[in-house]
């Protein structure tokens, strides 16, 4: 990983509205990642008008996919990255705004 890097992001020929993170690996395993995709995650809904949200997550990747689950995302499909990304199918998770609000009350 070049940076660390959380928020949302919606790239040209990207398979949706992501809100996905990049942890330096000696903050790992401290909460950070969930912590602040959650927030990020709040404010895409509250002021971006996005109905869903997705993680893209590489298939063997175990940690990030247990953020994705503490967020109350779940595995929705398969999907290839447009390039320069391109290569194997990725894993997209995510979550609608009413299944992350229902969560949050």
């Amino acid at each position: 990983m070049d940076a660390p890097r959380l928020g949302p992001w919606q790239p040209e020929g990207w398979p949706g509205s992501e809100v996905g993170w990049g942890i330096v690996r000696e903050y790992w395993r401290r909460g950070y990642a969930a912590e602040g995709a959650a927030a990020a995650i709040d404010w895409a809904f509250a002021n971006l008008g996005w109905t869903e949200v997705i993680h893209v997550i590489d298939p063997e990747n175990h940690a990030s996919q247990g953020v994705a689950r503490k967020l109350g995302s779940q595995l929705l499909r398969r999907a290839r990255l447009p390039a320069p990304l391109e290569g194997g199918p990725m894993d997209i998770w995510g979550q609608s705004r009413a299944e992350w609000r229902a969560r949050c009350r």
